[in-house]
């Protein structure tokens, strides 16, 4: 997968939506592309993050451990596919982060990958594309939270 392929995955992601070609064209070369097999997992709950993450091909399942004392398990939050982003969104505001879900791949999955800081960069030194991808992020966030709530009212 070459940079113009990056740059497809991009413009059809959530994150980037609303973004212009040369906005894209900025982002991709900050990207690069990993593989992982079904059953992997492409972050574990609890881990350091700095990276995000955007789905060119595959399925991957959001899902986060639960401990209430007595009782434990884990609860899918949302299933995600081609052009649906996760990750470390708090490198975005200049933050470590610490993630709150585990990624796991359910067949073969290829992502490109971007370092927070490193976008973060770009979004501080163009404000018109940072709040294109905040805006972006609020509407990825908003869907995220209602999905959590669906998941802990089957608990």
């Amino acid at each position: 997968m070459g940079p113009s392929e990056i740059m497809d995955v991009l413009d059809n992601c959530e994150l980037f939506r609303g973004l212009n070609k040369d906005e894209i064209e900025k982002i991709a070369g900050l990207g690069h592309i990993e593989t992982y097999e079904a059953g992997e997992n492409i972050i574990n709950q609890g881990d350091f993050g700095e990276k995000l993450y955007i789905i060119a091909e595959g399925h991957v399942f959001l899902e986060r451990a639960i401990d209430l004392g007595t009782r434990k398990g884990s609860a899918i939050i949302t299933i995600l596919g081609k052009g649906k982003a996760l990750g470390s969104w708090s490198t975005l505001l200049g933050e470590t982060h610490t993630l709150g879900s585990s990624a796991i791949c359910r067949k073969p999955t290829k992502v490109v990958v971007i370092k927070g800081p490193a976008l973060r960069e770009l979004m501080l030194d163009n404000f018109q594309l940072g709040f294109k991808v905040l805006e972006g992020l609020c509407f990825i966030l908003r869907n995220r939270i209602r999905g959590a709530y669906g998941a802990m009212e089957n608990i």
